[in-house]
């Protein structure tokens, strides 16, 4: 079973069409138009452009494209504000708000026409963001996946809590999770496929991949092809075999 997959995005959606041009150059050389296309999240903050980021992901889909986009913490955070200005994801750090220009969220609302959101109350900026999001943005953004399973391969936004099954895994978990989870070795039944913690390339651990290449500090947006277990980068000269790091833990 062949599946493509892509990093965060972070408003980059430039970076985000290269990512899709090699899908299809991939999918040209070896003759597969069903193989689905998993982005992992964190479509939104950072970047200049996560309106049409957005846009661009829930028009294709609309259209029919095989594409899954999953729920990341950056998304979750836009929608939480949409719903209240003085709410905040229980995940983030009590002294951030999701408008703090570290996380992204006033470049977000920029990219709507709502500026300066780090400046100004957070009441005001949430009523001129009501107005200028749009609600089938709204929607698509808050009902998005926070997993998808496909053959071998388990994907998520961050990670998941070692031990734990699928079935039981927290949303908190699988949008934020980092400690307890990028350490573990052990086998988890599936390849987890995951972005969440920035790298300076995609990278195969054997038990998990993380395609998350640093699109939101000047990174690109990676793609990966996945047949099995094994995996490759997609780059202009073609796949880059990815050979886990690591070897996983008996």
């Amino acid at each position: 079973m062949r599946a493509y997959a892509i990093g965060d995005i972070h408003g980059h959606l430039d970076k985000l069409k290269i990512a899709h041009d090699l899908i299809e150059q991939d999918r040209a050389a070896f003759g597969d138009q069903s193989a689905p296309v998993i982005h992992v999240g964190d479509v939104a903050d950072r970047g200049p452009e996560s309106a049409g980021v957005i846009d661009y992901l829930l028009n294709a889909m609309r259209a029919g494209k095989n594409w899954v986009v999953l729920k990341g913490n950056h998304d979750r955070m836009f929608s939480i504000f949409m719903n209240d200005p003085f709410d905040a994801d229980p995940m983030l750090r009590k002294d951030l708000t999701w408008l703090n220009p570290r996380l992204g969220g006033n470049t977000t609302l920029a990219s709507y026409g709502v500026p300066n959101a780090d400046e100004r109350p957070a009441d005001i900026v949430h009523a001129e963001a009501l107005r200028m999001v749009p609600e089938s943005h709204r929607l698509w953004l808050a009902s998005r996946p926070n997993h998808f399973i496909f053959g071998e391969l388990l994907f998520v936004h961050a990670g998941i809590r070692p031990g734990v099954s699928i079935g039981n895994q927290t949303e908190d978990d699988l949008c934020w999770i980092r400690k307890g989870w990028l350490e573990d070795t052990s086998d988890h039944g599936m390849l987890v496929v995951h972005g969440h913690t920035a790298i300076d390339q995609v990278t195969h651990y054997g038990n998990r991949l993380n395609l998350d290449s640093s699109a939101g500090y000047g990174g690109p947006v990676s793609a990966v092809v996945i047949e099995g277990r094994d995996a490759w980068l997609l780059t202009e000269n073609g796949r880059q075999p990815l050979v886990p790091v690591a070897t996983i833990a008996a």
